[in-house]
């Protein structure tokens, strides 16, 4: 079985986990939380969930999911975490990166380039980093999947997994 990964950390948003989460697993993947390090993380309700793995320890993926809420500060944070990105991305996988999480995608050097949106708050975040932001719900630019929020979780799993076939 295929295995994709979400990225968790504190403070995540529990929507923009458990919705992926189930999605993937529907579709016949296995998903693996992974985090900076295994632990449970809390998200910004107080609903907890454990990263089975670190991010240095992540085994082979066919993707990788990064849920928002405030959990991306934390994660670009993490030289191991920002590698696993960037290995993700450089393979040529899928990549989706909703709400908040384009930090992360920001902190791996991914975004210059790339038309990307995001949470309204990092707008000016990822025009700085040179991405090419468009006000839309989600937007695909090769591998690469960002939303810009919970409304926008339907379409953004959707194309997250035509992605992967």
């Amino acid at each position: 079985m295929k295995r994709i990964g979400i990225l968790l950390a504190d403070l995540f948003d529990e929507r923009e986990f458990l919705y992926p989460y189930y999605r993937v697993l529907e579709a016949g993947y296995l998903p693996v939380v992974l985090g900076p390090e295994a632990r449970e993380y809390r998200a910004k309700s107080g609903f907890a969930w454990k990263a089975e793995l670190g991010a240095a320890e992540a085994p082979e993926l066919a993707g990788l999911l990064i849920p928002g809420g405030f959990a991306p500060d934390y994660l670009r944070r993490s030289p191991a975490v920002l590698d696993l990105v960037r290995r993700v991305a450089e393979a040529g996988k899928p990549l989706g990166a909703i709400c908040h999480a384009g930090w992360v995608l920001i902190g791996a050097g991914l975004v210059r380039g790339k038309r990307v949106t995001g949470f309204a708050s990092i707008r000016d975040d990822l025009v700085n980093a040179g991405g090419l932001y468009q006000e839309e719900g989600v937007v695909v630019d090769g591998t690469l999947v960002t939303a810009q929020g919970p409304k926008d979780l339907p379409e953004f799993m959707r194309a997250f997994l035509r992605l992967l076939g």
